[in-house]
């Protein structure tokens, strides 16, 4: 009995709209999902790129001191590698700080007599326990006495603030994709009932005649099932296709802080599941509505 079809729900249009929100909610939760992983992504590469180091910036010499200049820079570096707590103190070369400003104003944009300020990279102990903790604010202060204007830059405080803003907008992201499975739930209950309303006839006859409750269900769960999946499909390559288009457009644009919009394996499966979760959802859901329903019944 599990394969007859005694309720004609093929041939009425209580379930004609719903594989178009299911698709629509897949899409949505698609990109939800693409975002906050390549978020994560990003963040846990500039984690590992910047942890463990700082930058010094001393700025570029006037005209009137640029002999000064030099004394100023080894000063600067006496004090970084006689600091507890850091490991090295090399300053970038004039080829590699061009580099770091080329993708901003764009490759050969930078003229030659513009002031480049001197760029030291510090990179710190690996060990926490081999030197003493450094107090930024005081390196800080004594960096300014000794050249003023020196900035230092702790990366530390930028990755904190940034994995902050990753794990809120994974949580968005999370409570999204929640939000989207509870809507389209909700969706199916209501085709599920206007379903059973329309088919009310039939289904006492069938009660009647000894049809069981679990027997009904399931002919709506195949039903939802089938509708839910070819939904999530098309939802899913909706959100496919728009991905390949940011990924050519993002692939133009050139940014050191800008994420790399790559669309990995690990993407891809958690996107291929989001299909199989909604068809999932929309069948449980509506056997849990019908057996609820019809229990109902005398």
């Amino acid at each position: 009995m599990a394969r007859r079809r005694d309720l004609p729900l093929e041939r009425d249009g209580t379930g004609r709209f719903l594989p178009w929100l299911i698709a629509l909610m897949v899409y949505l939760a698609c990109l939800a999902l693409a975002g906050a992983v390549m978020l994560n992504e990003a963040s846990a590469r500039w984690q590992s790129g910047l942890t463990g180091t700082m930058t010094v910036q001393i700025p570029a010499p006037n005209s009137d001191r640029a002999g000064e200049h030099p004394t100023l820079v080894a000063a600067v570096l006496d004090v970084l590698n006689n600091t507890p707590g850091i490991r090295e103190a090399q300053p970038l070369s004039h080829e590699k700080v061009i580099a770091l400003i080329e993708p901003w104003l764009g490759q050969g944009n930078v003229a030659n007599d513009l002031p480049i300020p001197v760029l030291i990279d510090i990179q710190l102990h690996d060990d926490p326990d081999s030197g003493t903790a450094i107090d930024t604010v005081a390196l800080a202060i004594q960096l300014e006495q000794v050249a003023p204007g020196t900035r230092l830059d702790d990366h530390e405080i930028w990755i904190s603030r940034m994995l902050r803003l990753s794990r809120t907008i994974s949580a968005i992201a999370t409570a999204i994709v929640i939000l989207i499975g509870v809507a389209a739930a909700a969706t199916v209950v209501f085709a599920t009932r206007t379903g059973l309303a329309v088919h009310q006839g039939v289904i006492e006859v069938l009660h009647i005649i000894g049809a069981r409750d679990i027997y009904i269900a399931r002919q709506f769960q195949v039903r939802a099932l089938s509708l839910a999946l070819r939904g999530g499909l098309l939802g899913l390559g909706l959100a496919a296709l728009t991905l390949a288009l940011l990924a050519g457009v993002a692939g133009q644009l050139e940014g050191p802080l800008l994420p790399h919009f790559t669309l990995t394996p690990y993407l891809w499966g958690g996107l291929a599941a989001l299909p199989l979760a909604a068809a999932l959802i929309a069948t449980l859901t509506a056997r849990i509505t019908v057996v609820q329903t019809l229990s109902r019944l005398p």
